[in-house]
């Protein structure tokens, strides 16, 4: 592209373009440095996820995007993943009535981009690494967002790491939800073969995912195909973008204390409450951590 200048420092960057918002898209350790200069320059900032790497960082942020009347946003994207947008679908017209029980397996061979930049962070402690961020904090803001903004009472995990490993590479997490919903994840770099998968199910049916396979069963025995039509299930998902641009653009134009800004901020904070929570627990045996 011609005429695109191109900077490799932040604070000049800032300085001399004077931007109405910027896209985080660093290393997770980075995020909160970024951020922090990018509110403090007087931008509106969209951070790819995970938005920070604890809760004392992520209340840093909120403060100061509050103090400065502007937006912080986290990259959501698997909401606009079509599959997963049919399920929500489903679940707010109450087809399945009351959530009872839902599981999301995330199941992949290795870190996405290994041999490269990406897998390098992905498999670094110093980064910000590890499947539970990389992973796990997509599989909890879509728990809160589709279970309707519930939030969780308690968690149980268990963690793993290869040997002489920095950060762990398999994860099975057991979630309670405040309106009684039990939750199961399980998350892997070392499985066989690529698999992305759901089960939800409430009082009246159950929907099932598998990839871009969507199915409802009602309790009739009734079975409803609702699959859908996707881009290929890559490490990117390119496709799903432009509702995350067209949410961002919702938030700036509605204002910092807007309910889709605030909507995001929860899911962020819920995402990383599950983390800490699930890290306290895998190192005291997979104790029950009370978040309530």
């Amino acid at each position: 592209m011609k005429n695109v200048r191109v900077y490799d420092d932040l604070e000049l960057m800032l300085d001399g373009e004077a931007p109405d918002f910027v896209d985080v898209a660093s290393p997770p350790a980075l995020h909160l440095e970024a951020a922090r200069a990018v509110l403090e320059a007087g931008a509106h900032v969209i951070v790819e996820k995970p938005l920070a790497l604890t809760r004392t960082d992520f209340s840093e942020l909120a403060a100061l995007a509050l103090q400065k009347r502007r937006v912080l946003m986290c990259v959501h994207n698997w909401k606009y993943a079509p599959a997963y947008a049919t399920a929500h679908r489903v679940i707010e017209a109450g087809r399945l009535g009351a959530i009872r029980f839902m599981s999301i397996d995330r199941m992949r061979t290795e870190p996405a981009g290994a041999g490269g930049s990406g897998g390098k962070w992905r498999a670094a402690a110093a980064s910000g690494g590890g499947i539970l961020i990389d992973h796990g904090w997509h599989v909890f803001y879509l728990m809160n967002w589709l279970l309707g903004g519930e939030l969780p009472a308690s968690v149980s995990a268990r963690l793993d790491s290869p040997v002489e490993g920095e950060v762990d590479d398999v994860a099975n997490v057991r979630i309670r939800f405040l309106g009684g919903a039990i939750c199961r994840v399980h998350l892997s770099w070392r499985a066989p073969v690529r698999r992305t998968a759901a089960l939800i199910y409430g009082e009246r049916a159950c929907i099932e995912i598998e990839g871009d396979r969507v199915t409802l069963t009602e309790r009739s025995g009734k079975v409803e195909d609702l699959s859908v039509a996707d881009i290929a299930d890559d490490s990117y998902h390119s496709a799903w973008f432009d509702g995350v641009a067209e949410e961002f653009e919702r938030a700036v134009a509605e204002g910092t204390d807007s309910p889709t800004a605030s909507h995001n901020l929860t899911e962020a904070r819920v995402a990383l409450m599950l983390i800490e929570g699930s890290r306290a627990s895998a190192a005291n045996n997979g104790v029950n951590i009370n978040l309530s």
